[in-house]
């Protein structure tokens, strides 16, 4: 099992590194006030206004960096930072987050395949460890559990891999309006740019790490056991 302590430890440090660059990157930006005075609320109204978005709610949640879409109730949750916050950083969280709400209302193909997966993942997840630990014991006389916690491995992988492209375009779609509407001006928008980059890393550094270990335990269930 030495190969699966080794990916844990790599991913760990890997996710505490891109977590802390991002962490300072949104302090660093959020102490540089914005051109155009708009506060994170404001921001996510005025995108959603200006997409024709109605019946979706912003509103303000407690924590840190805890900024996301809800599309089962419709609302945008920005934290009370972003909520309040008048600088680069909270303007492009408040857009990206508005940037699913649009995604959502335009059905874009990546959001509903990743939200179709939803129900089969919350199951996965309640087993799949305990399928994997079976597995593993039990490899030598029967495949077949082993085969059945990758399988189920297999559907959290996918779904780490199909956030990417669901949290890139909201970037995409938040920096374009903002650049269209004069949110932000050049400097801003590079501040705004990079904040959303380290953002979208976290997810990318879990995903990555989702497919070492899935191939970790594949080989296992192939025979290919360090």
């Amino acid at each position: 099992m030495g190969g699966i302590y080794l990916i844990v430890i790599v991913t760990m440090l890997a996710s505490a590194a891109v977590s802390w660059m991002l962490k300072s990157k949104f302090e660093k930006y959020s102490k540089i006030g914005l051109q155009s005075g708009l506060s994170g609320r404001e921001v996510a109204e005025m995108m959603l206004a200006d997409n024709g978005i109605t019946g979706v709610r912003v509103i303000s949640t407690p924590g840190k960096l805890t900024d996301h879409y809800n599309p089962a109730d419709k609302t945008v949750n920005l934290s009370e930072y972003v909520y309040e916050g008048r600088s680069a950083a909270a303007a492009a969280v408040a857009a990206h987050e508005c940037g699913h709400a649009v995604q959502h209302a335009k059905a874009y193909a990546f959001l509903k395949f990743r939200s179709a997966l939803v129900p089969a993942l919350s199951v996965a997840s309640r087993y799949m460890q305990w399928i994997l630990l079976i597995g593993v014991i039990l490899v030598q006389s029967t495949p077949i559990p082993l085969a059945i916690g990758v399988a189920l491995f297999a559907l959290t992988t996918l779904f780490s891999f199909i956030t990417l492209p669901v949290e890139f375009d909201a970037s995409k779609r938040a920096l374009a309006w903002m650049d269209t509407k004069g949110i932000v001006n050049a400097q801003e928008h590079g501040m705004a740019k990079d904040a959303l980059k380290w953002a979208a890393m976290t997810y990318v550094v879990a995903a990555i790490g989702s497919l070492a270990t899935l191939l970790y335990y594949a080989s296992m269930l192939f025979g290919r056991r360090d």
